[in-house]
């Protein structure tokens, strides 16, 4: 069968008076109404000035304003069902009714005011079809976004011209600000309203992409977005799974995705984030170790749609978001003892720090994988220590995260079947990392920081914190003249010279003479910190860097040896 695409320009009075034959939907998978403030000012503003644009005109010739478009599709309820443009289409019924407010709320109306009452009314309300009479009940939209309330006060706004000035929601926010915005108008020009009334009504065009399937208005959606305009493909996935869901299960689903939804902001995470993720997770099911990774929608659309069918999707989403919550919240979870684990949580925490986000996928994987199982608490600690330590060592050798990226998807592979995968990117010896440790990559620095820290305490690290220079980075005056600034830069550079630190106090403390840092470091929230400098001890010298950088080194090597020594496969 060949899919039917209408598209044809309209201005806004026709469009909007199509939904007396087919009434605009804003469907329940779609995002709450969000316009703010601006977004409704910019509207407004922007119809005022193309008004007065067309009004100093000499010419004939009336130009137009294009306002983008919408697409939608046609339902089995023969509703036009928006897919996009549900932010501009409620918008336009919020004004058009404060529009219409103000215009009613005159006692003697002028013959034109009287014509922009009639011509406003078949776009907002159906009419009864011999009298003409206007059933306000009968709204041209209605939405049923997961937002119940949301969508009560819409129809309630529409229906009786009343907004409650008390209301949060922006629904209330924004038609009461239209009526302000106009009501502005009307007392700086009678003339230059009734103008704008007829330009919005009359010149101000969109372009309605109408289909006759929803993976037919997905797939113009789609084509849209690739050449510039906003779409979060989590929308795109969640119209296809709710249109692939039965009748009986879609209330289920919505509740699902709201709750899905509500608790990735909580973990400072998104679902579209979630869903590239769990890519990983797939591609090691299906034994994909290609190192050319497909974008998101790319990879869910191939094969018709069907890896979004899965009916463990929406659980393994929210499973996967279990480890958002412990890192990025520092909270556990019920039912779910590793999460109590301050081991585990802190080397979670550390791998936090890696360059980029190559260490989560793998993480993920095992989650996914075997966080069910009876012993999954002890080998989950075991399996990020290992995976630290791999990429650890790689960093520390090649400073690169590409280097292990290959290494990275093989592993994602052997986890699938192994609580005990082989985790080995390269065999590097000890005595070269001890050496390299003590000079890191910029990028690892955070990293290895972490892990000093957090072998000699169970507190987690502050969230703000920065790398304190013990020995100032802007070397003092007084040692300019008997020290070789190569050797300065060399032991400034030192692992063993760095320390996190609250930023806070950090700002307070950079460039000062030791003895006045120490005072800022014994303020400090980190135990490590407050402990590390001797009450005694009213300098850091060049002997001190090379203690410490010694010491940090050897510490590395233990738990690189140790750790090793602990996983088995």
């Amino acid at each position: 069968m060949v899919a039917t695409i209408q598209v044809n320009k309209q201005s806004i009075k026709r469009l909007l008076e199509s939904g007396k034959e087919q009434m605009f939907l804003i469907p329940e998978y779609q995002r709450p109404y969000s316009w703010t403030e601006n977004e409704t000012k910019t509207l407004f503003y922007d119809l005022l000035e193309f008004t007065e644009s067309e009004s100093k005109k000499n010419s004939e010739v009336e130009g137009t304003y294009f306002l983008g478009s919408i697409v939608s599709y046609e339902n089995e309820a023969g509703e036009q069902e928006i897919i996009d443009g549900q932010q501009r289409i409620t918008s336009l019924f919020l004004l058009l009714r404060a529009i219409y407010t103000k215009l009613t709320s005159y006692k003697e109306k002028t013959v034109e005011q009287e014509n922009f009452i009639r011509q406003i009314q078949p776009a907002l309300w159906k009419q009864e079809k011999l009298t003409g009479e206007v059933d306000y009940k009968s709204v041209l939209i209605t939405s049923r976004v997961i937002d119940n309330e949301g969508n009560k006060i819409l129809q309630d706004i529409l229906e009786t011209g009343i907004a409650d000035h008390k209301r949060k929601d922006n629904y209330s926010k924004n038609y009461i600000l239209f009526q302000r915005l106009f009501d502005k108008l009307c007392e700086l020009s009678p003339t230059l309203m009734l103008e704008f009334i007829y330009y919005t009504l009359n010149k101000v065009v969109v372009f309605p992409i109408k289909t006759d399937s929803q993976d037919d208005a997905l797939s113009v959606f789609s084509t849209l977005n690739d050449r510039g305009l906003p779409l979060s493909e989590a929308d795109i996935f969640k119209a296809k799974m709710y249109n692939r869901i039965k009748k009986e299960y879609k209330k289920m689903f919505i509740k699902q995705w709201k709750n899905l939804s509500e608790r990735a902001t909580y973990a400072r995470e998104n679902v579209k984030q979630l869903f590239y993720y769990y890519m990983f997770y797939l591609r090691a099911v299906e034994k994909d170790i290609a190192t050319t990774t497909l974008g998101l929608r790319r990879f869910y659309s191939k094969n018709g749609f069907t890896r979004l069918y899965k009916s463990n999707l929406l659980k393994h989403l929210d499973q996967i978001l279990d480890l958002w919550v412990v890192m990025n919240r520092h909270e556990s979870i019920d039912d779910k003892p590793w999460t109590e684990n301050i081991n585990i949580i802190k080397i979670l925490d550390t791998l936090s720090a890696y360059p980029n986000e190559s260490w989560k996928y793998p993480v993920v994987v095992y989650y996914l994988s075997h966080g069910e199982k009876e012993n999954f608490e002890a080998c989950f600690l075991k399996f990020l220590r290992k995976l630290f330590l791999e990429l650890t060592a790689n960093y520390l050798v090649t400073p690169s995260v590409s280097a292990v990226k290959a290494d990275i998807l093989k592993l994602n592979v052997d986890i699938v079947d192994n609580i005990s995968p082989k985790v080995a990117f390269k065999n590097i010896p000890i005595t070269i990392l001890q050496e390299r440790v003590k000079t890191p990559n910029k990028n690892l620095v955070r990293m290895i920081l972490k892990m000093v820290v957090y072998n000699n305490q169970d507190e987690l690290l502050p969230e703000k914190w920065e790398v304190e220079y013990i020995l100032p980075q802007k070397w003092s005056d007084r040692f300019t003249e008997s020290v070789e600034n190569k050797e300065v830069k060399k032991h400034i550079n030192y692992i063993g010279n760095k320390i996190p630190f609250e930023r806070r106090l950090s700002i307070k403390a950079t460039e000062n003479f030791f003895e006045k840092k120490k005072i800022s470091y014994k303020k400090s929230k980190i135990k490590y910190v407050r402990e590390l400098i001797p009450d005694d001890k009213n300098d850091w010298t060049f002997e001190d860097i090379e203690t410490r950088n010694k010491k940090v080194a050897e510490e590395l090597v233990k738990l690189f040896i140790t750790w090793n020594g602990e996983y088995e496969f």
